[in-house]
């Protein structure tokens, strides 16, 4: 699954200074709390030395378990589904279509924590300074052969506001949110994908 497709599957929170160790809390809190929601986002993939930027915007809707959407609309098309059973990735520039089962695709990823994974399990956690307005919480994977370095979720108050992981290779991914909505009712059919007739299919 594509490191891109993993950033905004967490869901965290945190405090400042003395109460630092809130951040934590929060993010247990929110993971267990908060059973679906929807959001816009903005993602700005930077290369190792810092020189190279793509950025991309679409929206995001997720409900547990095991389900989540991913709508990219600038500066391509491509929709990236969890329908509970696999996750589908669909291009539509090139009406080509792709899908994994969701086991094999989730693992010990950020994803993970959005399907219903452990935290504590699967992750290290810790409490970070405060950066650009926001509060975040570190989580790294105890997985050696995990599909990232290490992860930050940045929280504004209670509300997700955004999610950064370096992936092993050294690139860093940011995804910013507005308009986080928690515990948005959202319609079943967000989460089903049929490819369309033509598409290419390649099913692993």
């Amino acid at each position: 699954m594509r490191a891109a497709a993993l950033i905004a599957l967490v869901l965290a929170a945190g405090a400042a200074g003395a109460a630092h160790a809130d951040a934590v809390d929060t993010l247990r809190d929110f993971v267990r709390d908060v059973k679906s929601g929807r959001a816009a986002f903005t993602q700005t993939v930077t290369s190792v030395d810092g020189a190279k930027k793509k950025v991309s915007s679409g929206s995001f809707e997720f409900q547990r378990p095991n389900r989540f959407r991913f709508a990219y609309a600038k500066p391509f098309e491509q929709l990236i589904v969890a329908d509970g059973a696999k996750v589908w990735i669909y291009d539509a520039d090139l009406n080509q279509a792709s899908s994994r089962k969701l086991a094999q695709a989730l693992g010990s990823t950020p994803a993970a924590l959005l399907a219903g994974g452990s935290l504590d399990a699967d992750f290290t956690l810790k409490a970070e300074s405060p950066q650009g307005g926001l509060d975040w919480a570190l989580a790294t994977p105890k997985a050696a052969d995990g599909s990232f370095k290490s992860m930050k979720v940045g929280f504004k108050g209670k509300e997700l506001a955004a999610v950064e992981i370096v992936d092993n290779f050294g690139q860093r991914s940011l995804l910013q949110f507005s308009g986080f909505a928690a515990n948005a009712a959202i319609a079943p059919e967000q989460f089903r994908f049929t490819p369309p007739a033509g598409a290419d299919v390649v099913e692993q």
